[in-house]
């Protein structure tokens, strides 16, 4: 298929993107990568009357730390955070779940604040997002804002930004040493979204482990914490930290995967990353 007509406009600024945004039938979307959003043009999901291109804008790429905290600018790609020092050092969860996203050819296009801004909920970074107590920065026609991941995701593909505002970085505390991570997912084939991820991250002295942020992806409308799960692994017991997925996650069938399906294999996926996250040093 081919998509519905559209006008396309570039956009010079993020002041001008939040101009150009402004369309009074409110039919406008932004385009960073694509990668998402051209397949659901093809397919007619997506129907805007207008495209505004930020690759023009200056200032949204980049990978910098500062004062402890990794700030990635939105338009920076997928293959820059996979390749980067930076973020192997500090970032060490992103490093796991980057190679994980699509494929090369994906990678090379796709941008950060493209993925975290669309938020499918069967998506890696978003969970990764969730997972690492993740910033939002948002710039909007009422100025700029922070907003914490825990409060960015709110429903299926919906997020706390409006219909003018551009997500233009992600910022992440530094990795210590008492950084712990772990990573792990279950898809049909390397590329496809996963029917179960999980992302996971926290502080670790010894075996025992602190702060401990599980963010589940493939088995709700958004990224999910597991904060029964969170608490019971923190305390040092696996096992009930799997029996407290249950009332943790709701998953629903589909193609993938049926309900019980998903919640074997969110236990599956626990007691992996649990191991990881014992083992691991920054």
């Amino acid at each position: 298929m081919k998509p519905a007509p559209f006008a396309y406009a570039r956009a010079k600024s993020v002041e001008h993107a939040i101009e150009l945004l402004a369309r009074p039938d409110g039919e406008a979307r932004l385009l960073a990568g694509g990668q998402s959003l051209i397949a659901t043009l093809n397919m007619r999901l997506s129907a805007p009357k207008l495209l505004v291109d930020l690759n023009g804008v200056g200032g949204l790429s980049g990978i910098a730390v500062k004062n402890g905290m990794v700030e990635i600018g939105a338009l920076t790609r997928h293959v820059e955070a996979e390749r980067s020092p930076d973020i192997a050092k500090h970032v060490p969860l992103m490093a796991l779940a980057m190679p994980h996203i699509g494929h090369a050819a994906i990678r090379n296009r796709g941008t950060l604040g493209g993925s975290i801004a669309f938020a499918d909920p069967a998506a890696e970074l978003p969970a990764c997002a969730l997972a690492l107590g993740a910033e939002l920065d948002i710039a909007g026609p009422e100025g700029k804002r922070s907003v914490k991941a825990d409060d960015f995701f709110q429903g299926l593909f919906e997020t706390a930004l409006g219909p003018q505002d551009v997500l233009t970085a992600i910022r992440i505390p530094a990795a210590t040493a008492e950084t712990r991570t772990g990573f792990a997912e279950l898809a049909r084939r390397h590329g496809d979204y996963a029917m179960v991820g999980l992302a996971a991250n926290g502080k670790g002295s010894g075996e025992k482990l602190s702060d401990v942020r599980l963010a589940y992806f493939g088995v709700g409308s958004t990224p999910v914490r597991a904060k029964q799960a969170e608490t019971a692994l923190a305390g040092g017991d696996v096992d009930a930290a799997v029996k407290a997925l249950a009332g943790d996650l709701d998953p629903h069938d589909d193609v993938q995967a049926t309900a019980a399906t998903k919640k074997h294999l969110a236990g599956v996926l626990l007691r992996r990353v649990a191991r990881q996250l014992r083992e691991t040093r920054p």
